[in-house]
């Protein structure tokens, strides 16, 4: 069997949770890949077996230099693609834990300034945003802009003032030691400061319904950018929440399924009138309210199958088949790390004051992850210029 000698090529299967873990970790990376699923492609065993000394040992990843990995952890993963995950210095005036729009906005103003910046991003840079298929709502860009682009173009810009940014690195803890704040990342460094902005932005909501769990990467999915594709030509993919994320995202899956259906809890759709209208006018898109989903159930090679459904009105349940289910109901927090060193709420967002500044003194929060912030894309980057002047002042003073 050929495989493309200029992209990264995947080999493995869906069932394999280690292929879903590297599918999602070279996803999250935005690093472009080929995909072979050695159930459709049997013919690619013989391949797998041949770079692995007769093992067949999956995921085997291809690398258009001629080289392979089998199995890798994320940490491998990292290195081979050559991410920056340790820092030049250990002391820094600001690190900001979180590479989005709100983190990458702050570091421009901050490095403007001449603070020596550090980000620390566990994904790539630019978060949400860097894997939204368009945006059309942002200022300066009247025909829209690819997220990824954006996302780019906002990295550059803040390593052209000399920021560092970390990427595939978690950040497991923040402290306060007489004066200075100590941030420990998931590599077992630490990096001084004092200053800390928090701007880990939020994750998808999952639905908790059965199967659920298991299914991640094998037909449930939360981000219909990185896997849409592989569902191109489907009869059937079905959105889980009638939002403005589900609703673009069912939008942008028709590009690739031949129907879309979106099925939403409450018995009108929330996302906005003008995303509605185009929704309900798509000649391949079909909206369900007032239903909930109750499981996933997948077939014999693993995959999703059927979605289970019910109307709760009626309490009525029934089976929907579908190739993918694409989940859009919310956003949590990314604040697990933190443990009690901050005030949360009970949502599990960090209690800002006005100036932008948490219960540890010398830390601040910006963006998704702050109490009260708006969820979209030109606040956040607002977010990140304001916390960057409230971060200066408090430099001043210490």
């Amino acid at each position: 069997m050929e495989v493309s000698p200029d992209h990264i090529t995947v080999i493995g299967a869906n069932w394999c949770p280690d292929c879903r873990r590297a599918k999602a970790f070279l996803a999250e990376q935005r690093v472009a890949f080929d995909w072979i699923d050695l159930e459709q492609n049997p013919e690619a065993t013989e391949l797998v077996e041949r770079v692995n000394s007769g093992s067949r040992t999956i995921p085997t990843i291809l690398f258009p230099d001629g080289s392979h990995l089998s199995e890798p952890a994320n940490d491998e993963l990292a290195e081979k693609l050559g991410l920056n995950r340790v820092a030049k210095s250990s002391i820094y005036d600001l690190v900001i834990v979180g590479g989005g729009p709100t983190g990458l906005t702050s570091a421009i103003y901050g490095a403007r300034e001449n603070l020596s910046v550090l980000i620390i991003e566990k994904s790539a840079p630019g978060g949400q945003a860097g894997v939204t298929e368009r945006l059309d709502n942002y200022p300066g860009f009247p025909d829209g802009v690819a997220g990824h682009d954006l996302a780019d173009r906002m990295r550059r810009q803040a390593e052209r003032y000399g920021v560092e940014i970390l990427q595939a690195v978690a950040v497991t803890g923040v402290s306060s030691d007489q004066g200075w704040l100590n941030t420990v990342a998931a590599t077992g460094d630490s990096y001084r400061s004092r200053a800390v902005l928090l701007a880990t932005g939020s994750r998808y909501r999952r639905t908790g319904a059965r199967g659920e769990s298991d299914l991640i990467g094998a037909g449930v999915h939360f981000c219909a950018t990185c896997d849409g594709p592989f569902y191109r030509d489907a009869e059937e993919v079905v959105v889980i929440g009638g939002g403005n994320s589900g609703l673009e995202e069912g939008l942008f899956l028709t590009q690739f399924a031949q129907h879309v259906s979106v099925f939403e809890y409450s018995d009108e759709l929330r996302g906005n009138r003008l995303l509605q209208d185009k929704v309900r006018a798509h000649p391949a898109m079909t909206v369900f309210t007032g239903t909930t989903v109750t499981a996933f159930e997948s077939n014999s090679s693993g995959k999703l199958e059927n979605v289970e459904l019910e109307v709760r009105a009626t309490g009525e349940r029934r089976s929907h088949r579908a190739a993918a289910a694409f989940v859009f109901i919310g956003l949590d927090p990314n604040t697990a790390f933190l443990g009690e060193t901050v005030d949360l709420d009970e949502l599990g967002f960090v209690v800002s004051d006005e100036q932008f500044r948490s219960s540890l003194p010398g830390v601040f929060v910006a963006g998704d992850v702050r109490r009260g912030s708006t969820k979209q894309l030109a606040s956040a980057v607002g977010e990140g210029a304001a916390a960057a002047i409230q971060i200066r002042y408090h430099l001043d003073k210490v």
